[in-house]
Order: structure tokens, then sequence, then C-alpha cells
């Protein structure tokens, strides 16, 4: 299987044997990792500025970006950020990436179309508008929701550079949920719903990322219908193990290495924790992606991430039958 069969399976729920597919939402260490600072570092205020020529060397640099940490530490799925964010640039950086690597990899990228918790200059309006003004929320979600199929269609008619969504919306903090479950069903649900069911009929998987704890509205994100949930936070409480038994088959599970740790413990507490996620994750014979429980982030010591990579590859392998 190539890496974007295997993923594709894995959100699929299907018991497909060999290794545990493994990705990385993120992977900010890219400079480090590869040894170079890269040209796509330059301020994109001066894009339309560049010569098609630097415009297309940035972005063969960014695709690189993506590339190079998929094939080092076998990750079965890209998810591209793009910076530009306009369709011809877009397009063009999934155009490079399926050149470079054909169809081996499941290529996703952020299309979330729901609300999200609001900065500290926004809370206060944004809470007062929940109260005062749901109906202005939902139209403005919708608003949104009808922007990304647009973009969707539009990159659907190039041939198949993009196999998926990540919907990246926070929605929790460690201890709660920021919405409230009645507040989270009347105004997030349905659009959350909506927008899956909408990706699915374009022929888009989606996978639904949150840290923090879910649990108060996970019955609702899950009956939404994603193909996955990324990224069953341990630091806000979430248990791989109940998740699997209460969710698993229903959609696929990503996630869960505590990052907190592979920031702040021992080797040995991160290779503890990276086993137990195996160990949970792999209950069932299927349904579950390796990954940290957010993403490889700037400042992360990327020894500790190549730890982790290790004992997914050594030991994230389904017992044969």
């Amino acid at each position: 299987m190539t890496h974007k069969q295997l993923f594709e399976a894995t959100l699929k729920r299907e018991k497909v044997g060999g290794r545990v597919p493994t990705f990385e939402l993120v992977f900010f260490l890219t400079m480090e990792f590869m040894g170079k600072v890269h040209t796509s570092q330059r301020c994109y205020a001066q894009w339309y500025q560049m010569s098609a020529k630097e415009r297309e060397l940035q972005l063969q640099d960014m695709a690189d970006s993506f590339i190079e940490p998929a094939k080092a530490f076998n990750h079965s799925a890209i998810f591209i950020h793009p910076n530009p964010s306009d369709f011809n640039s877009v397009k063009r950086l999934l155009e490079i990436i399926r050149e470079k690597t054909g169809d081996e990899y499941f290529i996703m990228m952020h299309g979330d179309t729901t609300l999200a918790i609001p900065d500290g200059a926004n809370m206060v309006d944004f809470s007062v508008r929940l109260y005062e003004d749901a109906n202005g929320l939902i139209k403005d979600q919708e608003k949104s929701m009808a922007n990304y199929f647009e973009f969707a269609e539009k990159i659907n008619k190039n041939g198949k550079l993009l196999d998926g969504f990540a919907l990246c919306s926070d929605y929790a903090l460690n201890t709660n949920p920021f919405f409230s479950p009645a507040i989270f069903g009347e105004i997030i649900a349905p659009v959350l719903k909506k927008t899956i069911d909408g990706y699915r009929e374009r022929g888009f998987y989606t996978i639904k990322h949150s840290d923090g704890n879910l649990m108060p509205i996970m019955d609702m994100i899950v009956q939404c219908a994603p193909d996955a949930v990324h990224s069953i936070d341990p630091q806000g409480g979430m248990d791989l193990s109940l998740c699997k038994k209460l969710y698993g088959d229903k959609v696929a599970l990503i996630g869960n290495v505590n990052c907190g740790l592979l920031q702040t413990g021992t080797d040995e507490q991160v290779i503890a924790d990276a086993r137990r996620s195996l160990k949970q994750g792999m209950e069932g014979g299927g349904g579950y992606v390796f990954s940290t429980s957010n993403c490889v982030y700037t400042g992360m010591d990327l020894e500790r991430y190549k730890l982790i990579n290790k004992i997914w590859f050594e030991e994230g392998i389904y017992p044969e039958k």
C-alpha cells in the first residue's frame, strides 16, 4: 500500500495490518531538520513584486519543506499551510507536491468554517454575540462555508490535487470547551455537519481538529460524522482508550502523544507516553493514526520528535493474525 492508501484505509477504520500510519498536522522544525533557511521566509507583502521565476522558486522550496519531513519520518499524510493563500499559489503548490511525489501521500489543508475560541482582543464582543446574535454568527459561518466550497470545487477541476480538509477551529481549553454544550449544539454543530457533508459530497475526507477537553461536546462532534478526530489531547484530560471504546466504531482517532512531555519530560517519560498512545490507539486493530497531541511546534527539541518516531517505527506494528 502507498502511504495515502494506508491513511485512507485508516480513516475508514479498516483493519489493514502492518504499521500504524503516522503524520503531524504541522511540522515547524523544517529549518533545523533541513539545515537551511527557506526562501519562503521572505516577506509575503513582496509576493506580487517578485518575478514569476522567483515565485516559482519559492513555491518549489515550500513544497520541499513539506515533502522532506514526510519522507524522513515516514508520514502518510501532508498537511499544507500555504502562504500566500490565493487560489493560484495554492494550486501551484499542490501541483508541485504531486509532481514530486505522485500519489504517494494523502494531502490536506485547513478548511474549517466553524467558530473557534476567540483571541483576547475579541473575547468580550464575541461572547456577547453568542447570546445576543446567534443567527448572525450562524450566517457568518455559512458565508465561510460557501467560500470554502467554492475553493473545493475549483481545486477539483484541476485533477486530484487535494484529498481532504483538516478542520482546525479549536473549541476547548484544558478544563472544558469554551462553548457550552447548548451553544455548541445550537450555533456550531449544525454548520459543522453541513461542512463535513459538503466536503464529502465533493469527494474530500475531513479530519476535525481541536485541542483541549472535548468530552462534554464529543458526542455532537462525532454525530457530525468527520472521518477522524485530532488531537485527543491528554493535557485536556482526553483518554484515548475511552475514546476508542465510545467512538472507535464511528470515527478514526489521531494523536494523543503528550506534547507537554515532549517539551519538559524526561526521555523515559516521553518513551513511556509514546508506548501508551500506541497501545491504546491500536486497540481493536485499526482506526488510529499516531501523532503528537498538537504538532511539532517551534521550540520543541527535534531529537524528542525523532525519539517518538523511532518508538513508533519499531513498535507501532499490528500483530499478525
